[in-house]
């Protein structure tokens, strides 16, 4: 295309371009010489699979900073009675349906530090409900590294240090209280230890169950994978929720909460598997006409091994992904199973037992903190799926 003269810094069309001259090595061809490479290009074509995977996810910033939410969540299950300012059975009597009591850190235009409010009740015969009203003129600063009430920590040792602690002669409700005046803040603590710890064992199960049944199906074929295909589509054709809570009411009532715990782990994890099962199985028969697995069979390897150290190890990182994202739902059904009241039960904690006292309207129109229990679930099934979405696109080698 032609250029018009009068543009500064503009070639005439009749001017010659410069030619580039080109690096040609004249030394023979040498199949045992290889070029140099920089620092960072023999990093990346020295990197194995799973640091190639953890470049990518890096890079993801939603789900690395989902993977730091549920790291705390997850750092805070053994130290729970050292956070948790109350004992999760501890009752305040004087102190029924309190609401929450906010911190302050200001009062009457000078720093205190964290503190609160007393509280002081009134019962109101009309609407026979307490009344609760903030005395502003007696600030109360909250302990910290403080000695409470006793617990045992992992059960070995008997100790009463905690984290933060109510005021001398104090209350310290977070969240408020239910109708036995127990702290919800410190119940809420204490139920993440078993509404956490379940989807990662439930995901244990079914991942288990996922590997063996879809590597039967994917390497060997035929009427092994006829069958474990028609029992897939058997369990996946039955209504979730309703079979959930069939298995659930048919667990003994005169179990042990830690019974109940194993028996509703156990369930959530044998109805999840055949989809990992089915990624498993597609997976295999894409790998199992590969090179290596055919170099593998001439050596005489057994298909025990072919499946466990040629075959898994190279789709593991989807893997992973699919388990991370199956987790959201582990936790939701022991929410929604305890909930309904099929589920764990007191003296057991979780966050669905704790749902469970929000199921009258009128407790929760008058008392709307007991609701406060979602909050978590909502937080963490969020960080899952964000997570596993960082995992999955990490993990895929074409994107």
């Amino acid at each position: 295309m032609a250029r018009s003269a009068h543009s500064p810094g503009r070639r005439p069309m009749n001017e010659a371009l410069p030619l580039k001259r080109h690096y040609v090595n004249k030394e023979p061809f040498d199949p045992g010489v290889t070029e140099p490479m920089g620092a960072e290009n023999e990093d990346f074509y020295r990197a194995s699979s799973w640091r190639l995977v953890w470049w990518k996810f890096r890079r993801h910033k939603v789900a690395v900073a989902a993977a730091f939410v549920l790291l705390a969540f997850y750092l805070l299950i053994p130290f729970v009675e050292v956070i948790a300012p109350y004992n999760q059975t501890k009752r305040n009597g004087d102190f029924i349906y309190a609401p929450p009591q906010p911190v302050h850190l200001m009062h009457e235009g000078r720093f205190v530090g964290p503190f609160v409010y007393p509280y002081k009740f009134t019962f109101d015969l009309e609407s026979f409900r307490r009344v609760y009203t903030t005395d502003t003129s007696k600030p109360q600063p909250i302990r910290f590294l403080c000695r409470g009430d006793y617990y045992e920590f992992w059960g070995l040792v008997t100790s009463n240090i905690h984290l933060f602690c109510p005021p001398e002669d104090g209350t310290l409700f977070l969240l408020g209280t239910d109708r036995l005046g127990r702290d919800v803040f410190s119940r809420i603590i204490y139920g993440a230890r078993i509404s956490l710890t379940i989807g990662i064992v439930g995901i244990a199960v079914s991942f288990a169950l996922g590997l063996f049944f879809g590597g039967l199906a994917g390497y060997l074929g035929g009427w092994v994978d006829h069958a474990i295909q028609r029992l897939i589509e058997i369990l996946r054709s039955l209504p979730e929720l309703p079979l959930w809570l069939a298995l659930s009411a048919a667990l003994p009532a005169n179990w042990s909460p830690i019974l109940v715990f194993f028996g509703i782990t156990i369930i959530l994890g044998l109805l999840d598997w055949p989809g990992l099962a089915r990624a498993v199985r597609s997976k295999l028969l894409s790998l199992r006409e590969e090179d290596f697995v055919k170099a593998a069979e001439l050596m005489g390897a057994s298909k025990q091994r072919i499946i466990a150290r040629h075959l898994i190890p190279n789709f593991m990182s989807h893997l992973i992904a699919s388990a991370t994202l199956a987790i959201p739902s582990m936790i939701l059904g022991e929410t929604a199973l305890s909930f309904l009241g099929l589920g764990l039960r007191p003296p057991v904690t979780s966050w669905g037992v704790l749902l469970n006292e929000a199921q009258n309207l009128a407790a929760v129109q008058l008392h709307p903190w007991l609701l406060f229990p979602i909050l978590p679930v909502v937080i963490v099934v969020l960080a899952f799926n964000f997570m596993g979405d960082g995992l999955r696109d990490a993990a895929d080698p074409y994107h």
